[in-house]
């Protein structure tokens, strides 16, 4: 058994390696060296990885690796819009495979779209109607820009695909992409004058559960959410937090009732509120919440975690780790009891994905 986590920086990607036992690590990188990696992913039951990536000449660019991250090549097909479409793509926000169907992978991309690949990356084609969505007009960018970031799949339904769009809200498709609707009821907008819309909600994070497709859960600009009825209605569980706002928010693969998130003072001050680190840990489903502090700094820790730098592995008890904007990569081995930094002085932490091959 190897424990793989993928890490995307602010100058290349990493690829960190460890036993079953996770307890001693080896870094492998920078691949893409200098470049943003907004996201590197793992085909689970493959040797392949991709890679996110912008090039400050070249804009962005996908590379992949079919030995485990030892040797790279360009894809064969860019992510693209076609000409005449009236968008270009800034930014790759991240690539994601469907569990449900061998080969198709998505990728979220700027300026809030979707583009689909049937053949593991070969080929990308864009989802037309989630970018040509009529409530279009409404959908305002972030700080971060205007992105596709979160993609979650309904296990019991091949054809259902949620997104998470900042700031756009949360869309659900039911037939494989042609039709999307908002799936924003009961999520606030305190930025805008109405304060439930349709749309314009900025999601910072969206998964769902690993079993159950009706449930959803998303750490918004305005609080942490669930629903229960795959997005039909949204229900507020921020009660016991220190703030409502935050960015990342990770659940157990083995565990769907247990998901963690690390607020934020607000979308003023955006560090660990009070200057502690926390990671919060609900294994109700956001009923209730424990802060998890043993290992982490609790006095002057004036840190940041972005959206896509939490994440676990589907091992019991499961690995949890959480990358910092100041290069700290934290990792515990038993659900978040415990934690220690297993590298330090890496560039500002992107994302992390675990994987267990």
């Amino acid at each position: 058994m190897q424990i793989l986590l993928l890490i995307g920086t602010r100058k290349g990607g990493f690829i960190a390696t460890s036993d079953g036992r996770r307890r001693d690590w080896t870094l492998s990188g920078p691949i893409l060296k200098g470049c943003e990696v907004n996201h590197l992913t793992y085909l689970r039951g493959t040797r392949t990885m991709i890679i996110a990536g912008k090039s400050g000449w070249f804009g962005p660019a996908v590379q992949m690796s079919e030995d485990l991250g030892r040797t790279w090549h360009d894809a064969p097909s860019g992510i693209r819009f076609e000409e005449g479409r009236g968008h270009s793509v800034e930014r790759i926000w991240t690539i994601k495979a469907d569990p449900r169907q061998p080969g198709r992978l998505y990728a979220g991309v700027d300026p809030g779209a979707l583009f689909v690949s049937e053949d593991a990356g070969e080929r990308w084609t864009e989802v037309r109607p989630l970018t040509d969505h009529p409530t279009r007009p409404k959908w305002v960018p972030g700080a971060g820009g205007l992105m596709v970031h979160s993609i979650a799949f309904d296990p019991a339904t091949r054809s259902r695909v949620t997104v998470g769009v900042s700031a756009a809200g949360a869309f659900r498709t039911d037939d494989d992409g042609a039709t999307w609707a908002p799936k924003n009821t009961g999520v606030r907008a305190d930025f805008l004058p109405d304060k439930l819309p349709e749309v314009g909600q900025c999601v910072h994070h969206l998964e769902g559960h690993p079993t159950n497709g009706n449930v959803l859960y998303q750490q918004n600009h305005c609080g942490v959410y669930r629903t229960d009825d795959g997005g039909d209605h949204w229900v507020d569980i921020s009660a016991g937090l220190p703030s409502r706002f935050g960015f990342p928010l990770a659940v157990l693969p083995n565990e769907g009732d247990t998901i963690f998130v690390i607020p934020e003072e607000s979308d003023q001050f955006r560090m660990t509120a009070e200057g502690r680190l926390r990671v919060f840990r609900s294994r109700d489903r956001g009923n209730s919440w424990q802060p998890l502090t043993t290992g982490l700094p609790q006095t002057h820790a004036y840190t940041n975690v972005l959206r896509m730098a939490m994440a676990a592995d589907a091992l019991d008890p499961a690995g949890v780790y959480v990358g910092t904007q100041g290069g700290q990569l934290l990792a515990s081995r038993d659900a978040g009891d415990r934690w220690e930094v297993i590298f330090n002085w890496l560039p500002p932490i992107y994302s992390v994905e675990a994987a267990v091959i």
